[in-house]
């Protein structure tokens, strides 16, 4: 039986490491970051495999994983690391790089919500539930999907029929206005 030799690159694990602040050569692959992740079950690798993946340079498993745009942020990956590794702030520090990079997720459906849903920021300062739904399910060509849960969960006062009104729209415009800049340099510096 022939054998497969992964020969670690450096590169991406000391990219990574510089963009997030973070030691993740440190991670001896303890597991308890995946084993209170609540979404780990539907992510492809889980955020102890999305470390290892650092780790070896698998930079192309690593950015196209879905798990980096399942993430919640929830920071129970870093709160659990025995080594106080802040595993969500690498997840993020990924997330900027796959789309600084044109990367798109497995399954396109995570990136179409994650556009969508960033859109619903800047243009409202929050979420507005029914038109992130809306605007979803028209992008990702499933106009009526969860239709039938519409009318209970705006009786049951779950879901507002009308967005509410949000003061600072323009320090939101201004912290996207920051990161347009900033992947612009990032573009122009590549070249």
């Amino acid at each position: 039986m022939a054998s497969t030799r992964i020969t670690p690159s450096q590169d991406f694990r000391l990219e990574m490491e510089k963009l997030s602040g973070q030691k993740i050569s440190r991670c001896y692959q303890c597991g308890k970051c995946t084993a209170g992740c609540p979404a780990a079950h539907h992510m492809d690798l889980g955020p102890r495999r999305i470390m290892r993946g650092i780790q070896l340079g698998l930079k192309d498993d690593v950015l196209n994983s879905s798990t980096i745009w399942l993430c919640m942020a929830c920071q129970t990956c870093s709160a659990r690391c025995p080594l106080q590794i802040d595993i969500a702030r690498v997840l993020e520090t990924l997330r900027h790089k796959a789309v600084a990079e044109h990367r798109v997720p497995g399954d396109r459906r995570v990136a179409t919500f994650h556009r969508t849903f960033l859109r619903e920021i800047q243009r409202r300062g929050h979420v507005y539930e029914l038109g992130l739904g809306g605007a979803f399910n028209l992008r990702s060509w499933r106009p009526f999907l969860n239709a039938e849960l519409l009318p209970r969960m705006v009786l049951k006062g779950k879901l507002p029929l009308l967005p509410h009104h949000v003061k600072g729209k323009s320090q939101i415009k201004a912290i996207f206005d920051r990161i347009k800049a900033l992947e612009a340099n990032s573009a122009d510096s590549e070249k």
